[in-house]
């Protein structure tokens, strides 16, 4: 990896010496199952007698000629690069070439389906891998027109950036399909999809009045699960907000939605060719929460049509401003163009503590991100990039006002339509919009890292009206910086069997202490929530009275979204060690089996799990483990039939599920000999339910194996994998290890769920020979296997379930003893040993009582 890795200053250099125009890339794809053919026509001005490279990840290169001069392979390739001598004014490079088709979801992936034998193909490019299909001056402000040319089975559906055009027929089943250009673009979201893909099709007139064709796309033996009619009508609807608060039409020719199998990421958006993960094509039942998640990513992509493919970063430093700015805008778009109403609620619950956990670790870093080169970027889609980002524009937008935002990015849209801009490009707009200077918001919130905590104050006399009231801000030492937030105040008063809430103040709030004058005088009301509606980034915590009435009446509480406020302040308190993890499994318990928002719901039982394997303290984890598993199962047992609720609870039973009892009602259901009214174990749970019975030791190779058989498919191979490396036995671990780590053959799903199983042990005394295991290898396989596969690795099997302090002393050794290790290695082992280190200070709070 390190001689792929291109740095911000040679992207500076090259940009400073060349400029492509256009790509002309021919594409072979009958040549076998490890190569393709690759030749690339590039032409570019240049710096005359400078020299530069070109990128190009091959097999080998036959050929290289640069201004009608042929240049040797052997003198000017390493595999990774080509260097180019002696520009001239006016350039063009010719580079024929073996590229090679790739099992890790990077550069052009390659899946053999096993139901049918079908060839499947997809590019995911992002962020530095169309050199593994073309030669490409690899980096996003180096634009230019792209015409694709595809050689491959003439039974195939080939689908690129540009509508696909009629195939010319070459005789004995082989076709060739010639893409006309694409607008101005950067190389990351050009895109190839090929193979027996099956399609429906649509379309819609944009604000424009062109007609715009839409496609949906899966793999033959996935089709008929795909509901196409649903994924178009959430597309048209997307398209119909975006073009009205923006101002500016949809910049390209047609929008295709392709599910791809074997996909690292949720989406990705390739200009007028989107891929997604298939597990959003579903074949089995899945929760309101995941489609939910699904309309979001669908409006998050094609948010990214205008908001980074139509303008583009100039470097990956503003990365963040890509991916917040469509996270932001997809979620107003869900909440007010869709059904999902709720969406800031789940943005709350999910993303929203996404960014506070991860900003809470040692590498957390400003919005605005020193990148220094490409490892820099791979390891920041994370929690700030997005979540955080997010969040800072909603309160953006909250301190300049929505009108004059989305004037401002309109405008932005037209001044540098296939451009390429930074952060201050867009800033120039949204000051001229709004009347306001951004400099001091911007180096506020996007110059520096940390989250703050806002705590109220209350007085009160004898009767219980409010003397004093102020809200004080606090931060940690390492991020001491304290920042001005716009923020509303909720008062909360018991109204029959409601919590409802009777009053609301909206203020500005900046320094150590605010004083609000405004509510003195007032009743104190049984709860006060700070931050109600969510308008701020920052930890909240409840004054002692406000938290007794929380715990007392969670349930009681109407607003969705002020419930997962409470549930989100009780968890950060809990995972920084200030309340009991075993008390907020109880609070979970007593309060969960009433929440109607599915997120809110999966997210809640996800964080009691953590609570209780990893946070209480070690002489009642085995009980309060116990505890939380029949307590979800009696909450599945009541919930109504065939109801979200219901699902949910079986599956967070199955994930956690460890003692004769809880197994044996697993394996009723499983069996269907103590069925649950109206609960349907279809494939997928199926499979859920047989991995918890095999990790408790209640199943093995046999049920598997016979389970496979039933659904010999992609999906049922990765959860067969999953099985296997989560038998609780010496032996199931070895072997689970060693497919992963001593064998590179298994495609990137694969190792995934491999990992997940691996990591899975009710017995954690399993992993423990693994911790110096772990740590001989990581650097060797972060040298040799691909980014995602080595990420996937090195976080996959951290052996995190141990949570003591001999693993956390194994951290800190290797940290210390790889000073000079890969940067991105190392923060994927700081991240990992934050994460126990905290679950030790929770372990020790909960022995506190």
């Amino acid at each position: 990896m390190p001689g792929e890795n291109l740095t911000r200053v040679e992207a500076e250099e090259r940009a400073a010496v060349v400029q492509p125009t256009s790509y002309e890339v021919e594409l072979d794809l009958t040549r076998g199952s490890e190569v393709f053919g690759s030749t690339t026509r590039v032409r570019f001005t240049g710096t005359p007698g400078a020299s530069t490279f070109i990128d190009a990840i091959t097999r080998q290169v036959h050929s290289v000629t640069l201004n009608g001069t042929a240049l040797e392979p052997a003198d000017v390739n390493d595999g990774v690069r080509i260097r180019l001598p002696e520009l001239q004014a006016e350039n063009e490079l010719v580079v024929v070439a073996d590229a090679m088709y790739t099992n890790t979801g990077e550069g052009l992936h390659r899946f053999v389906d096993p139901v049918d034998g079908e060839v499947y193909l997809y590019t995911q490019f992002e962020v530095p891998d169309s050199r593994r299909m073309y030669a490409v001056f690899e980096q996003p402000d180096l634009k230019a027109e792209f015409r694709f040319t595809v050689t491959a089975p003439s039974r195939w559906a080939v689908v690129s950036n540009q509508p696909t055009p009629e195939p010319r027929q070459d005789g004995e089943g082989v076709a060739t399909w010639a893409f006309e250009p694409t607008p101005r673009i950067s190389s990351y979201i050009t895109a190839l999809i090929a193979g027996p893909y099956r399609s429906v099709h649509d379309e819609l007139t944009s604000a424009d009045g062109r007609t715009i064709a839409l496609g949906a796309y899966a793999r033959a033996s996935l089709f008929d699960h795909l509901d196409a009619d649903y994924v178009f009508a959430k597309t048209k609807e997307g398209f119909a907000f975006y073009e009205r608060i923006f101002g500016v039409p949809y910049p390209f020719d047609k929008y295709d939605q392709l599910f791809v199998p074997e996909y690292n990421a949720g989406a990705m958006e390739n200009a007028g060719a989107v891929t997604f993960t298939e597990t959003y094509v579903f074949r089995s039942k899945v929760t309101e929460a995941t489609r939910e998640r699904r309309v979001v990513t669908i409006l998050h992509e094609l948010a990214h049509m205008w908001f980074g493919d139509l303008v583009t970063m100039k470097w990956w430093n503003d990365l963040w401003l890509n991916e917040s700015f469509a996270e932001y805008i997809s979620t107003l778009a869900t909440a007010e163009a869709t059904e999902w109403e709720g969406a800031w609620t789940t943005f709350n619950i999910l993303e929203k503590n996404w960014a506070y956990a991860q900003d809470q670790l040692p590498s957390t870093h400003p919005i605005v991100a020193e990148i220094r080169d490409l490892e820099d970027v791979q390891v920041n889609f994370d929690g700030i990039t997005y979540a955080k980002g997010a969040s800072v524009l909603k309160q953006l937008v909250a301190y300049v006002g929505r009108e004059p935002f989305l004037q401002g990015v309109g405008a932005y849209f037209r001044k540098h339509a296939f451009g390429n801009t930074t952060l201050k490009d867009l800033l120039v707009e949204l000051e001229v919009t709004s009347g306001r200077d951004l400099s001091l918001w911007s180096a506020s919130w996007l110059e520096t890292a940390g989250v703050n905590t806002l705590t109220p104050e209350i007085d009160t006399d004898a009767d219980g009206w409010i003397t004093g009231f102020a809200i004080r801000q606090t931060a940690i030492e390492a991020q001491p910086t304290i920042r001005p937030h716009r923020l509303a105040v909720g008062f909360y008063e018991l109204e029959g069997e409601h919590l409802v809430r009777t009053e609301r103040l909206e203020l500005d709030v900046a320094g150590d202490r605010t004083d609000v004058p405004e509510l003195v005088g007032k009743r104190r009301p049984a709860l006060v929530l700070v931050n109600d509606d969510d308008l701020a980034y920052a930890k909240i915590r409840l004054d002692e009275e406000s938290l007794e009435s929380a715990i007392g009446y969670l349930a009681a509480i109407e607003d969705p979204l002020a419930r997962s406020l409470i549930w989100s302040a009780v968890w950060d308190a809990t995972r920084d060690a200030e309340a009991r993890p075993r008390d907020f499994v109880r609070l979970v318990l007593n309060n969960i089996g009433t929440e109607t928002e599915s997120t809110t719901l999966r997210q809640v039982l996800a964080q009691a799990g953590l609570a209780a394997s990893a946070y209480t303290a070690p002489e009642v984890r085995e009980a309060t483990l116990t505890e939380l598993g029949d307590g979800i199962q009696a909450l599945a047992a009541a919930a109504e039939g065939g109801s979200d609720a219901q699902f949910q609870f079986v599956r967070a039973l199955a994930g956690i599920a460890r003692t004769p009892g809880q197994l044996d009602f697993l394996r009723g259901l499983l069996a269907g000999s103590s069925p649950l009214p109206g609960l349907d174990v279809d494939t997928d749970l199926r499979w859920e339910l047989l991995i918890a019975l095999v990790a408790g030791g209640q199943a093995g190779d046999p049920e598997i194996t016979a389970t496979l058989a039933a659904d010999d498919t992609a999906t049922g191979r990765e959860s067969a994998a999953h099985a296997r490396a989560a038998i609780p036995t010496e032996a199931g671990k070895a072997a689970a290890w060693a497919s992963v780590v001593d064998s590179a053959a298994l495609p990137n799903a694969t190792v995934r769920a491999t990992a997940r199983g691996f990591r899975r042990a009710i017995d954690t005394d399993l992993l423990r020979p693994y911790v110096d295991r772990y740590f001989a290898v990581i650097e060797r396989l972060w040298r040799e296997r691909s980014y995602a596969i080595a990420e996937a690795l090195v976080e996959g099997l951290y052996p995190s379930p141990l949570a003591d302090r001999d693993l956390v002393a194994a951290s800190r050794a290797w940290l210390d003893e790889h000073p000079d290790a890969a940067p991105a290695l190392r923060r994927v082992v700081v991240e990992s040993t934050a994460g126990v280190e905290r679950a030790l200070a929770a372990q020790e709070r909960d022995a506190r009582g």
